[in-house]
């Protein structure tokens, strides 16, 4: 197991941002109701749950999102990788969705901006390594 990167430049310059296989939707789901299989992750709000499941399985007026996945072991205590990727992709109009996992950050995005917001993570992590 890799030790946690809780150092903010140290996280981005390592963030190997890669562009998961499939497309995937953030949806409301019925508590008790099967997951879909391929579900990403879960959230329970106030509202109700709310599941990231994939394309195939969402309404077809879902919005189709591509995943990001920054591949350094962020820590949980780290401070300012999310600021930085979402200040990046705001500036080029890139609406960003993160889900923070134990081992990583996941960023979610419509699908037709997948390439560009891989440049820009690119560009981010190069300019933070320098």
């Amino acid at each position: 197991m890799t030790t946690p990167v809780k150092d903010t430049s140290a996280m981005i310059a390592g963030m190997e941002p890669l562009l998961v296989d499939g497309t995937f939707a953030f949806v409301p789901w019925p508590v008790g109701d099967a997951w879909p299989e391929g579900t990403r992750a879960s959230c329970v709000e106030d509202e109700g749950l709310s599941l990231i499941i994939p394309i195939d399985a969402a309404p077809h007026d879902a919005l189709p999102m591509r995943c990001i996945t920054l591949q350094v072991h962020s820590s949980l205590e780290g401070v300012g990788l999310t600021a930085a990727v979402s200040a990046g992709l705001a500036a080029s109009g890139i609406p960003a969705n993160v889900v923070a996992g134990y081992h990583h950050d996941h960023v979610y995005l419509p699908a037709d901006k997948a390439d560009l917001a891989m440049g820009i993570l690119r560009q981010l992590q190069k300019e933070a390594a320098q």
